[in-house]
């Protein structure tokens, strides 16, 4: 497929690059037989103009604006292009001199053979050089915007994998976070031989599935996570009984909007996993609303304020995941006094 294409583009570029060399040449014609009647001496004489001129132009072409003709280069393309025209002059002489040399023998008597004399003549060739200078500006500019164009987009197809690739790699450290925490749930339940563990098992094999299967999904209706987030507040209310005192509020006008999965659960979970018990009892606040394309998420919970802190894996986990999910388009405020820890997060799912 490469070679085909590569074949068609030189095949393009030799169709036009001939063509315009004969556009070049009917000029000459053109311009030094204008009212002349010998048309074999005006073709012959044409034809010895055209290697000093395609000579020259291609030197533009592919050597000197290729190289020279850039900002840090500007003045060596300057002085060259002199040298150049320097040179060519003498030349466009030999050109001519052996152009009425060798197109002797085509003189007829009475009739003007060409029209235009020798500084005419040089004016010609110069004139076609110029319109090929400007030509492999145009190209040479056009070539140049099309490969930084080409760049940019390579380089954000890189960056668009590499965050793919970093995304994969933070939904796959939520498994272990997260199973761990509610296998440990589960496993104080077994041993105790609780009534409530194959109620339990069934609501952690949704919760599995969510997280296995759904979390590989770019989004998820909002709906889903609150009713997975649910679903987790039901197992840790098996497992702390009277020590937990749950206030959720919902108020979901969209149930089209859809949120990155996983992406509130582990604020509830480490609410549950970090929070500390005040007088046996674990208190929790919830909030969760949108309107339009917005959330507004807030969970609120016990804590006691220890000397060495830290945000841990869920929550770093989950900073990292906003900013490639929502950047510019979410705010996070995290509060922490002596006895409370507070997250507020907002959402604009609109540029998701």
């Amino acid at each position: 497929m490469m070679t085909t294409n590569f074949s068609a583009r030189l095949i393009g570029h030799i169709v036009l690059h001939s063509l315009f060399w004969i556009a070049v040449y009917f000029f000459y014609t053109y311009f030094l037989g204008y009212g002349s009647n010998n048309i074999s001496y005006v073709n012959l004489f044409s034809l010895y103009l055209m290697p000093i001129t395609v000579g020259i132009g291609y030197f533009f072409y592919f050597y000197l604006i290729p190289t020279y003709n850039t900002a840090q280069k500007q003045g060596y393309f300057l002085l060259y292009t002199l040298y150049t025209f320097v040179v060519s002059f003498f030349l466009i002489i030999i050109s001519i001199f052996f152009g009425l040399i060798f197109s002797s023998n085509l003189l007829k008597e009475n009739v003007i053979p060409l029209t235009k004399g020798v500084i005419f003549i040089i004016f010609g060739v110069y004139f076609v050089l110029v319109i090929t200078i400007i030509l492999g500006m145009i190209v040479q500019n056009y070539t140049a915007n099309f490969k930084t164009e080409e760049l940019k987009r390579r380089y954000l197809e890189t960056k668009l994998q590499l965050k793919e690739q970093e995304l994969r790699f933070l939904k796959m450290q939520i498994h272990p976070h997260f199973l761990f925490n509610t296998l440990n749930t589960l496993y104080g339940f077994a041993l105790k031989k609780a009534e409530e563990t194959p109620e339990m098992i069934l609501k952690l094999s949704n919760l599995l599935d969510y997280i296995l299967y759904q979390v590989e999904k770019p989004s998820v209706l909002l709906t889903d996570e609150v009713t997975h987030i649910e679903n987790y507040i039901a197992l840790e209310k098996m497992r702390f009984q009277k020590g937990l005192q749950m206030h959720i509020t919902k108020n979901i006008a969209n149930k089209n909007l859809c949120v990155a999965p996983m992406l509130l659960l582990p604020f509830v979970e480490n609410a549950f996993k970090h929070g500390r018990q005040i007088n046996n009892v674990l208190h929790i606040h919830i909030s969760i609303e949108s309107r339009d394309e917005n959330i507004a998420f807030t969970i609120k919970n016990n804590a006691k304020k220890t000397k060495k802190e830290g945000n841990g894996i869920g929550l770093e986990n989950i900073r990292k995941r906003l900013i490639m999910h929502y950047q510019n388009k979410h705010t996070l405020a995290i509060k922490r006094d002596e006895n409370t820890f507070e997250v507020k997060l907002k959402i604009n799912c609109n540029y998701a």
